[in-house]
């Protein structure tokens, strides 16, 4: 600990005019007491493996915490770019022996950074960009014919041939490097409000679309609503459902993740459904936290509570009521399968067994585990477009882990990593397929053969 506290150089600070949190839910003593500075979180830090310096790792950062809130250091931008390069992937909420709320501690302090730390001229671009159209599946929709003509007319391909933006915009470059391809379902898909079981109705359940799952993934979604019904699912899809605040909660953007935790719950609030389901881990995670997001709205915190206790991801779901629906093979012979673990249903939500009794219901499926299973990919919400020289290393190695187990297909249950993982397929020009747990099911479901040549 000699080394941390050396780092801080305290005797420069204290003749400085050190500028603490305010006073607006800073991170608790309490929880930051609860460290003891063992250490085992470091192994299964992600930032900490690839920067490898004590301040960009979980016990560094609870350590800032606590300097800052006893006035010993400062939030300023060396601070800031600390708590920035964490990722939120949990791993070290798992890992840590003595029980840490590091979730707590990073969520208390990312508003404070984003209110008493002024970001640089192209960090405030980027971010007003990814918090003004990503959770935001109208204002997205509007620019999916520009992404069709970029794609379509060979500019794409241009752009990624001479590098230039990865020169002048890296992280632009880091936004479009995961850009997924445009189809026409993503301008067509609708839904009606109501969706009916197939047989016996066991369920009436709520379906949320998400953002970048709605115009990108509309497989996914389609597939979700295919299995629920044949499962005995009534489903309903409110047309007012906006973004489930993930991406503004987990950077800090406080308000902006309040609004849109309030309207959600509004447009469910009429429905009379059992459960609101979700195919998203990331999206998951943040639904099942609208009682802390919230915990300052006397008219709405109870109803964030009521709201998240009725939350369920989708494979979560499933392996509790059971599947009552026949499921056939995917193909003529065994099909080596590999499962990637999102991070915010691995470590987030505890969701880790579920989904892989499910795919081992299907006839011909042999798991395969990787190495370094719950290591993030560096997707991490947006952190591949804030941090991608940290993003590219870290889906590397996740791509590297994957192809190493010899499977002929991925099963990944997140948008974000994906997309990080099919760049990253990509660069090493590697053409294995990858889809969401729910598509293989659907397959499985409906009788439809892959096709892995």
């Amino acid at each position: 600990m000699e080394i941390i506290e050396q780092s801080f150089n305290f005797q420069e600070r204290l003749e400085k005019d050190i500028k603490g949190f305010d006073t607006k839910n800073p991170p608790q003593q309490n929880l930051i007491d609860s460290c003891v500075h063992c250490g085992f979180c470091l192994s299964t830090c992600p930032s900490y493996r690839v920067i490898g310096k004590e301040m960009d790792s979980p016990r560094g950062r609870i350590y800032l915490m606590n300097g800052i809130n006893k006035g010993q250091a400062s939030l300023d931008e060396t601070t800031a770019e600390h708590f920035d390069t964490c990722l939120g992937c949990l791993a070290c909420v798992t890992t840590c022996p003595s029980g840490v709320k590091y979730d707590q501690l990073i969520a208390a302090t990312r508003p404070q950074v984003e209110r008493n730390q002024p970001r640089s001229i192209s960090d405030k671009l980027i971010r007003t960009l990814i918090f003004n159209l990503f959770p935001y599946p109208v204002r997205l929709r509007l620019l999916l014919p520009l992404f069709w003509v970029y794609q379509n007319l060979g500019l794409q391909k241009l752009v990624r041939a001479t590098g230039v933006l990865k020169k002048i915009f890296p992280r632009l470059a880091a936004m479009e490097s995961i850009l997924p391809q445009i189809t026409i379902k993503s301008f067509t898909q609708t839904y009606p409000d109501v969706i009916p079981a197939q047989g016996e109705k066991r369920y009436r359940v709520g379906m949320i679309l998400g953002c970048v799952q709605r115009l990108f993934f509309s497989p996914v979604n389609e597939a979700t609503v295919r299995v629920l019904t044949a499962n005995g699912c009534e489903v309903v899809i409110p047309k007012t459902q906006g973004c489930c605040a993930a991406l503004p909660a987990h950077q800090g953007q406080e308000k902006q993740a309040q609004t849109l935790a309030r309207q959600m719950i509004e447009s469910f609030e009429q429905t009379g459904v059992d459960y609101i389901i979700i195919n998203a881990a990331g999206c998951g995670h943040t639904l099942k936290e609208y009682g802390h997001i919230l915990a300052d709205d006397p008219e709405y915190k109870e109803k964030g509570k009521n709201f998240s206790a009725q939350v369920k991801d989708v494979q979560e779901f499933l392996a509790e009521i059971g599947l009552t629906a026949t499921l056939n093979p995917l193909t003529d012979e065994d099909l080596p399968l590999v499962y990637q673990d999102a991070c915010h249903l691995l470590h987030g939500q505890k969701i880790s067994l579920q989904p892989r009794q499910l795919l081992q219901k299907i006839p011909g499926i042999k798991l395969k585990e990787p190495v370094d299973a719950a290591l993030c990919c560096g997707s991490a919400g947006i952190y591949n477009m804030l941090q991608p020289e940290v993003a590219e290393e870290l889906g590397q190695q996740k791509v590297t882990n994957l192809l190493n187990t010899g499977a002929k297909l991925i099963a990944s249950p997140n948008p974000g990593c994906s997309l990080q993982i099919k760049k990253h397929l990509q660069i090493q020009e590697k053409t294995i397929p990858l889809m969401h747990p729910i598509e293989l099911l659907d397959y499985a479901i409906r009788g439809i053969k892959l096709n892995l040549n």
